[in-house]
C-alpha cells in the first residue's frame, strides 16, 4: 500500500526546491530592475529574496522531518520491523525518538493499515465495516434485507434499516 507520507515528502521536496530557486531568481530580478530603473522589478525581486530567505530553511527542515518519517514507514512496510526496539536498532535512532515518530505517523494518518501496540505497530487485520455484509429484518414489512455499510434499504417497502439494529434470529 502506498502510504500518504510519501506524497507529503514529495510535496515538501518540491516546496523546498521552489524556495531555493526563488533566491537566485529574486537576486536576478532585483539586479535587472535596478539596472533598467524599474521599481516594480525591484519590489518583486525583494519579495522573492525575502520569501526565500525565510522560507528556504523552513522548507528544507520540513522536508528532512518528512524524510525521517518516510524512512520509519519504509522500515515497517518493506523490512517488516514492527517493534520499537527493532526499528531503533535498524535505523540507529533512540527508542524514545522512534516512539515519537510512530506517534506522529499515527496522529497525521501517515501510516494507514496498521495499529499502535505497546511494543510498536502491528498490521491491522480487521476488515472494514463497509466490507461486511449484514442481514436484518425490515421493521415495516418483515422482509430479510442484506446490505453493506451502515444503512440498508428494504427493496420491497423502501424502509431505511440501520446496521446497529439487532440481527434477525434464524
Amino acid at each position: 500500500m502506498k502510504q500518504p507520507v510519501y506524497a507529503k515528502t514529495r510535496s515538501a521536496l518540491f516546496l523546498a526546491l521552489f524556495l531555493t530557486f526563488l533566491f537566485p531568481a529574486g537576486g536576478l530580478l532585483l539586479g535587472f530592475g535596478l539596472s533598467i530603473g524599474q521599481p516594480a522589478l525591484w519590489a518583486i525581486g525583494i519579495a522573492c529574496l525575502a520569501a526565500a530567505f525565510y522560507g528556504c530553511p523552513i522548507g528544507w527542515v520540513a522536508y528532512g522531518s518528512k524524510c525521517s518519517l518516510a524512512r520509519v514507514v519504509t522500515a515497517i512496510e518493506e523490512e517488516h520491523l514492527y517493534t520499537v526496539r527493532e526499528l531503533a536498532v535498524q535505523l540507529g535512532i533512540p527508542e524514545k525518538n522512534i516512539r515519537e515518530k510512530i506517534d506522529t505517523l499515527f496522529r497525521k494518518r501517515y501510516l494507514v493499515g496498521y495499529i499502535r501496540t505497546d511494543s510498536g505497530v502491528a498490521l491491522n487485520e480487521n476488515r472494514a465495516l463497509s466490507d461486511r455484509e449484514y442481514t436484518r429484518e425490515c421493521p415495516s414489512c418483515g422482509a430479510q434485507v442484506t446490505f453493506r455499510g451502515v444503512f440498508g434499504e428494504c427493496p420491497y417497502c423502501g424502509t431505511r434499516i440501520e446496521r446497529d439494529t439487532p440481527p434477525t434470529q434464524r
